[in-house]
């Protein structure tokens, strides 16, 4: 299992800005570099003999990841602007403001009191 672990902890730290930043993409003099933000984890485990068990056994293992494409940096005539993907900005913002909206009623209400 540790061999497992170390394997994974090696690949993770060799991924860095390759998860976030796309390749380069070339299309009719326009270049496009896609934008996404990144996260993952993993887990292990291990086991062995209880304390009044000595046939105790164990294991484990879990990982994850996930990524939202947040834009493309879109470079054509010289210059290079950021153009939001506004879908992946909507699933972001809409829980945002729903949470956002219920703390600011609370705290309005808090202080009328």
């Amino acid at each position: 299992m540790a061999e497992i672990t170390k394997q994974i902890a090696d690949t993770v730290t060799k991924v860095g800005v390759g998860s976030a930043y796309g390749e380069p993409v070339e299309l009719d003099g326009t270049t496009i570099i896609p934008v996404a933000v990144t996260s993952y984890g993993f887990g292990a485990g291990e086991g062995g003999g209880g304390v009044d068990d000595a046939t105790g056994e164990g294991s484990g293992g879990g990982g994850g990841g996930l990524s939202i494409p947040v834009g493309a940096y879109v470079s054509r005539d010289g210059t290079t602007r950021f153009e939001p993907n506004l879908i992946a900005l909507l699933a972001v913002g809409v829980p945002f403001v729903c949470v956002a909206g219920r703390a600011l009623a609370r705290i309005i209400r808090a202080l009328k009191k």
